[in-house]
């Protein structure tokens, strides 16, 4: 089967870059080209996890809301309380639609007083802020900038990017972000990416300099053992970070995707009045409520598991489904299989006996809370 690229599917100013590095594999995420893979694995694990890597992801799109009603709008967008946001910062802030289900799971960032990104994952998050905005009569502009993020992750990540930018991006804290112009290249600086090493996003905000860039950092790189990569399945299993839409289905809300605690329900006394989002009434009362599931981390027994294509069933000792496995990897870190379930109660319950089917084999799995925090 051969992905074809045009209006529908973007490929990003990083796509040949990235191939001709190695990437082989590749995924359609927002509307865009993901390279999700090389030939080896392993060697991208070790990559992201010994050195450092290079990724292609282009595909966070950013929302761009403008005006001056833009922090309102993304105040009422987001669940997780933004009114204390400054600029130059960012915050990881998850949305709801009116029934408390997650709609996105975006960082957002300040960029100035009036203008605001939210840097999205795989849905389409410029329709919603559209609708939102115009049915609440909010002045602000929704558009979608020239701007295309490239990651370097990994231990050795502000080694490369101070070898390509300057030391002062050492200087830079988690979740703060600044302007920056190399050699005509304009581009915001982040500490951040999706990975649970250090690493940094350059959202690059000329799309017609991505080689440049992407060469100026290769360059940089190489003596720190940089090597092309991408959003690696195992390493963000291992440290829990949400793959929205994948860990998650239609129905999943915050709290059920186990990130609660970035959702601001209450305030700090417990006066809900303070911070109002979509969706937060009908939030509230699903927590209040006995049915909400849960994603939790399972331990999966038997050989490395083929990669998954869509999710399994899981099922209680006697054989009744009780949720369904979203995500499964071979752990080099714990050297077991790991995944991730969405279960029905009580059968989220830490140390619950399971099982489920790979790979045409009925497999025990134990539930164990997340992050995990195995004994190899």
């Amino acid at each position: 089967m051969e992905l074809i690229v045009g209006p529908r599917t973007r490929t990003t100013p990083f796509t040949e870059r990235a191939v001709a590095a190695g990437m082989t594999k590749a995924m359609v995420y927002n509307h865009t080209v993901l390279p999700i893979s090389t030939d080896d694995p392993a060697a991208d694990y070790r990559a992201l996890t010994e050195a450092a890597a290079i990724w292609d992801v282009g595909c966070e799109r950013q929302v761009q809301i403008a005006g001056p009603d833009a922090h309102r709008l993304v105040t009422y967008l987001c669940a997780r309380d933004l009114r204390d946001l400054e600029v130059g910062a960012a915050r990881y802030a998850p949305m709801c639609d009116h029934e408390g289900r997650l709609v996105n799971d975006p960082m957002a960032l300040r960029i100035d007083e009036a203008t605001f990104w939210l840097s999205t994952a795989d849905s389409d998050v410029l329709l919603w802020a559209r609708a939102v905005a115009g049915e609440g009569g909010f002045d602000v502009v929704v558009t979608e900038p020239d701007v295309w993020p490239l990651a370097i992750q990994g231990p050795r990540a502000a080694d490369v990017v101070a070898a390509a930018l300057g030391d002062w991006v050492r200087d830079l804290r988690f979740f703060r972000f600044a302007n920056h112009v190399h050699d005509g290249i304009p581009m915001i600086v982040s500490r951040s990416g999706w990975s649970g090493q250090d690493g940094f996003e350059l959202f690059l905000m000329d799309g017609s300099r991505g080689e440049e860039l992407w060469d100026l950092l290769w360059e940089a790189g190489r003596p720190f053992g940089l090597a092309v990569g991408a959003p690696n399945n195992a390493e963000r299993i291992e440290n829990f970070l949400l793959s929205f839409g994948g860990d998650t289905d239609p129905e999943t809300d915050p709290d059920e995707a186990g990130i609660s605690h970035f959702v601001s329900l209450d305030d700090d006394d417990g006066d809900q009045a303070g911070h109002d989002f979509i969706g937060k009434a009908a939030l509230a009362a699903r927590r209040a409520s006995d049915t909400q599931r849960r994603l939790v981390g399972l331990v999966v027994s038997g050989d490395p598991p083929s990669p998954m294509r869509s999710p399994h069933t899981v099922q209680s000792p006697d054989g009744h489904p009780v949720g369904t496995l979203r995500a499964l990897v071979r752990s080099p870190k714990f050297d077991t299989n790991i995944g991730l379930a969405l279960l029905n109660p009580p059968w989220y319950e830490p140390s619950t006996s399971l099982t489920v089917t790979v790979d045409s084999i009925d497999r025990r799995a134990t539930t164990t809370p997340l992050p995990f925090n195995l004994d190899k």
